[in-house]
């Protein structure tokens, strides 16, 4: 059984790393994937050996929690999280606001007279330490206390984690920060009952709390910022419909809306779920969705897809999906599970976030007491002690990759393209070719007529309108395109149709139409019927160089002329193809066509390698063929496309294709055109190097500024850091990093 859950009282991402060793640890986990900057959980077991509940008591032992995602639909379950975020975030935000009531005066308190001595300036005796040490120390404690009291989670949290033998971001800030509160005490102890002047400590506790806090808060919002794309999709579904019932109209909660419901859809109004249309014709707005930027045009039978808009006709439909079954829902779902899911690239970040703080630890450990052997005296050693415990980071590490992630997927899916892990966000970067299946992906998916030629007596409008009427009664696709562009250009009415049928297997029909003799067919028609179309040739030989298929008609035995008929290109075809071709793509097609059709095709889309007539069966063994050295990416939209789809390195399904090709796929281009193959491409070539860009910087920072806590440069006559500095530039860290990650979201995907 697998469950996602979301984690709390998550810190850093050696939490995240925690919470994944507890897990895997009990008896009947199969796996277990702990994603830090989305605070979810993703866990399979095998319910007759452990339950959900024991797991979640493994991690509640662990000062951790779970929060199982419930029935509901996908949206309320957001919704849910995104409020307990930011209730988190506000938290963050009042410990800073008391903690900085506090620390404040004491900042001011204990660092006036160490700026006005070294300026000369006299100093009121009262906080004037030389004349009054017990009461400036005494002070000094006592509005530090106050903001260890507010933080007492940092302690709380760090010190059970760390007796636990797992510790964590708030393990280091505890460590360092009692240490110096204590030695603070210590010096006090001295100034009151020994005469002394030491100068307290007090400060490096309540500022690096104080300075920690302030850096989660903004980290929480900046977090925030990066799952936008998912709060804009649920911010997408109206909150009530308007449905028919018993001839009444009622107002309802969207959750009370059921699968055969009437719907009633005024203009400018939301369509609240998915359905078909049933009454009423209109222009629907799809963008928010597909990112089409024009509207569709929707009339009975035609389905509309909830939370799109409705722009200009009055609407009535019957619902056909309604709670997570929605397109919407289905969405927020495979962008949440992309988000969740963990990118190869991720995994040496992963391994050292497992390690860091223990390693942390004993280096300050050994550092400190290096110094202190080294005659360099107590409070030196302290410090260097507390500089490398605040300054490492673990979060930088744990976020690098995670929140890229989370940028890319939303961003992707505010353009219409539906990327489902962070495996294929990775590898779509590395694609060396593109293999494009033919019908429906490159072309329309449905045949369309594209010449008339009159070639005997009977004129081309009549030629069109005998024809038509004639195939009425067909079911041969040839057939039905006829006929639906005929009605299409008015030369049809819907009620035409013929007095006389017959259909001749494999060959084409004849009918009787306002008492003549209408033949349409293939050229063994012709022939069987004696009629000769020699007139014909050239014409029809050119049309099937231009993979088109001539349908011969002739009126009373006379041969009358073609109607050619074609799957033509999509309207983006060419241009996708040939922005594949400048990225350095090979672009191939794979086809069950013949061989003509398929070359004619291809050299209209200026594709130049070609595999024909591969039956269904066969596509994914022509993928596999391929797949020798390149990494290839299948694009299709069909039932036979599913196993090639799957046996690529990168599936992609055109969104407007069947359920089952989707389902194959590893990304989802919901526009329904080619051009969202390269978008693809090149959103995953910035996301990634973006996480590579985050993860050299947090590598960096920490194998930079460890060393510089130690004292390294202080060796060679450089400045030695202050804790309180450490403080700033570990909150710097995390933040500067998702200020990165959050340039993704300008990036340009198409042109």
């Amino acid at each position: 059984m697998q469950i996602t859950a979301d984690v709390l009282k998550m810190h850093c991402a050696a939490c995240a790393a925690n919470v994944t060793a507890t897990v895997k640890k009990l008896q009947g986990v199969e796996k277990c994937t702990v994603n830090y900057a989305t605070e979810k959980a993703t866990i399979d077991f095998d319910e007759s050996v452990i339950t959900y509940e024991e797991i979640e008591a493994a991690v509640v032992k662990r000062g951790f929690g779970l929060a199982r995602h419930s029935n509901e639909n996908i949206q309320t379950q957001t919704a849910q999280r995104a409020a307990r975020k930011s209730a988190e975030a506000d938290a963050y935000k009042r410990r800073c606001i008391w903690s900085a009531v506090f620390t404040i005066p004491l900042a001011i308190f204990s660092m006036v007279p160490m700026f006005a001595d070294g300026l000369g300036r006299p100093l009121p005796h009262a906080i004037d330490p030389m004349h009054y040490p017990a009461f400036n120390t005494i002070t000094q404690f006592l509005l530090t206390l106050p903001v260890l009291l507010i933080n007492r989670r940092v302690f709380r949290d760090g010190f059970r984690n760390l007796f636990a033998g797992a510790p964590n971001m708030d393990s280091l800030i505890a460590k360092g920060t009692l240490v110096a509160f204590v030695y603070s005490m210590y010096l006090t102890g001295m100034n009151i009952f020994a005469d002394a002047h030491y100068m307290p400590y007090y400060e490096v506790s309540a500022v690096i709390l104080t300075l920690i806090v302030l850096g989660k808060y903004f980290e929480e919002k900046a977090k925030g910022r990066t799952g936008e794309a998912i709060e804009k999709l649920i911010g997408l579904a109206p909150k009530t419909a308007k449905i028919v019932r018993d001839g009444t109209e009622l107002e309802v909660p969207i959750e009370e809306v059921r699968v055969g419901d009437v719907v009633q859809v005024r203009p400018g109004e939301k369509i609240p779920v998915d359905g078909v249309v049933t009454s009423g014709a209109s222009a629907v707005d799809e963008s928010m969705l597909t990112g089409e930027s024009m509207p569709v045009q929707k009339q009975i039978g035609d389905a509309v897809i909830g939370a799109s808009i409705n722009k200009n006709g009055a609407l009535q439909y019957k619902a056909t999906k309604v709670g997570a079954d929605t397109v919407l829902a289905q969405i927020i779902q495979l962008v949440e599970n992309a988000q969740a899911s963990k990118a190869p690239i991720a995994r040496l970040a992963d391994v050292v976030s497992g390690y860091f703080v223990h390693a942390v630890i004993i280096i300050a450990l050994l550092t400190g007491i290096g110094w202190l052997i080294s005659g360099a005296g107590l409070a030196f050693s302290l410090r260097i002690f507390i500089s490398v415990l605040v300054i490492a980071c673990p979060c930088a590490l744990g976020l690098a990759t995670p929140t890229a992630i989370m940028v890319g997927t939303g961003k992707g899916a505010e353009n219409g393209i539906l990327i489902k892990s962070g495996a294929a966000l990775e590898t779509a970067h590395k694609l060396t070719a593109v293999v494009l299946d033919k019908t429906g992906t490159l072309t329309e998916g449905k045949p369309t007529v594209t010449d008339i030629l009159a070639l005997g007596n009977v004129p081309k409008e009549d030629l069109l309108r005998l024809t038509a009427r004639a195939e009425v009664y067909s079911e041969h696709p040839l057939g039905e395109a006829i006929v639906r562009y005929a009605r299409e250009v008015g030369a049809l009415p819907a009620s035409d149709s013929s007095e006389k049928f017959e259909a001749i297997t494999g060959q084409g029909l004849i009918a009787e139409i306002e008492s003549r003799r209408i033949a349409v067919g293939n050229r063994a028609l012709m022939e069987g019927q004696g009629i000769d179309f020699s007139v014909a040739s050239i014409d029809s030989a050119r049309l099937a160089n231009e993979g088109k298929t001539p349908m011969y008609v002739a009126i009373d035995r006379q041969f009358a002329g073609i109607i050619a008929v074609a799957d033509t290109l999509k309207p983006t075809s060419v241009a996708a193809v040939q922005r594949l071709r400048d990225m350095g793509l090979d672009v191939i097609m794979l086809t069950g066509d013949n061989a003509a059709t398929a070359q004619a095709v291809a050299k209209q889309a200026g594709i130049t390698q070609v595999l024909a007539e591969v039956l269904p069966h066969e596509k994914a063994e022509a993928i596999q063929n391929l797949q020798t050295s390149p990494t290839i990416a299948m694009v299709g939209d069909g039932i036979n496309d599913a196993v090639a789809l799957t046996q690529a390195d990168v599936g992609i399904a055109i969104g407007s294709g069947t359920d089952v090709a989707i389902e194959s796929a590893d990304i989802v281009l919901m526009r329904g055109d080619l051009m969202g193959v390269a978008s693809a491409i090149r959103l995953s070539k910035a996301t990634i190097r973006n996480i590579k860009q985050n993860l050299f910087w947090a590598f960096a920072y920490n194998v930079m500024g460890i060393p510089v806590a130690m004292g390294l440069l202080y060796i060679f006559g450089g400045p030695l850091l202050n804790p309180m500095i450490a403080a700033v530039a570990m909150c710097l860290s995390s933040l500067s990093l998702i200020a990165n990650v959050l340039r993704l979201k300008k990036v340009r995907l198409r042109g």
